[in-house]
């Protein structure tokens, strides 16, 4: 991707701003210049919804030009929009995202969705019930799990120990408690009891990691993306790290990534915890999630 410096036409208007960052964006080969530059634009300004349509008219404020500039350029180089502005939403919360962590995707809104609504089938008679996000990032799915159930007892672990600052932070600004460890997978949960685990693990076959847009391939963490030779390597060690918990979890919920969910399925239920296996389509048709549920009374 080229890397210009993008220079500023002194005298515009915030309308033409925009035009002349989406166009040098374009030029660039950014993937949705447009967007970008308007998700830009939004932050530099500081003004968001009806109050950015009402500045477009406006000139442009002077003392804004350097971090418009740079902004631009930034994203120009293939810098995803999300860590230059520092955050993205995740099921209308505000998450802070950083290199260090995988930027939350919308499809993942729907696996949260499918976890709480098996669970809200499966646990109505009320009780505690112990959740964990296993590679949690930013902690997105942790976070939204304990904010729309707060009766919950959530957990999530990662690897990194930078991704786990970054989820602490997030689940304080949200004003949710969290169990955070630091560990391969399942390893830091070891002994505890887990009721629903859920995960959107690295599933991108080691070889197909070359092929991805540059702004995944060369900014967003090599850890979050890895899945191993064919993509599978986290969902088999997770399921293989299941004997250090005292009982299998009653639901299990995986993210995954494009033809793997008949993979996922397979290995569910071979695994023979869950009698019901749950496949969940994205917004796009694609099978995204597999789910595998146990009730309390179909015996392990």
């Amino acid at each position: 991707m080229t890397r210009a410096q993008f220079v500023m036409t002194q005298g515009q208007s915030c309308r033409e701003a925009f035009v002349e960052a989406s166009s040098f964006l374009e030029k660039c080969g950014v993937y949705e210049p447009h967007n970008n530059a308007r998700l830009l634009l939004e932050h530099v300004l500081g003004v968001y919804g009806a109050q950015y349509y009402m500045m477009q008219p406006e000139p442009f404020p002077s003392e804004f030009r350097s971090r418009w500039e740079d902004a631009v350029t930034r994203k120009a180089a293939g810098e995803p929009a999300q860590y230059i502005i520092g955050s993205q939403e995740f099921y209308g919360l505000p998450f802070e995202v950083t290199p260090a962590v995988l930027i939350p995707r919308p499809e993942t809104e729907l696996l949260v969705e499918a976890v709480l609504r098996e669970a809200d089938r499966l646990f109505a008679g009320g009780g505690a019930v112990h959740a964990v996000d296993i590679g949690t990032g930013s902690g997105a799915i942790a976070v939204t799990m304990a904010t729309l159930r707060p009766q919950w007892q959530v957990g999530a672990g990662d690897i990194s120990a930078a991704a786990l600052q970054v989820a602490a932070r997030n689940a304080a600004a949200n004003g949710v408690q969290i169990d955070f460890r630091e560990g391969d997978l399942l390893a830091p949960f070891a002994g505890a009891r887990v009721d629903i685990l859920v995960s959107n693990p690295p599933y991108i076959p080691a070889a197909d990691i070359a092929g991805l847009q540059p702004e995944v391939r060369d900014h967003e963490p090599r850890t979050a993306l890895d899945g191993g030779p064919d993509g599978l390597a986290p969902y088999r060690v997770m399921l293989e790290q299941l004997t250090l918990l005292p009982a299998p979890p009653q639901i299990v919920g995986f993210e995954l990534g494009q033809g793997q969910a008949r993979d996922i399925a397979a290995l569910l239920e071979s695994a023979g915890h869950w009698p019901e296996i749950i496949i969940v389509p994205d917004l796009a048709g694609i099978e995204r999630h597999v789910l595998g549920v146990r009730t309390s009374e179909q015996v392990t």
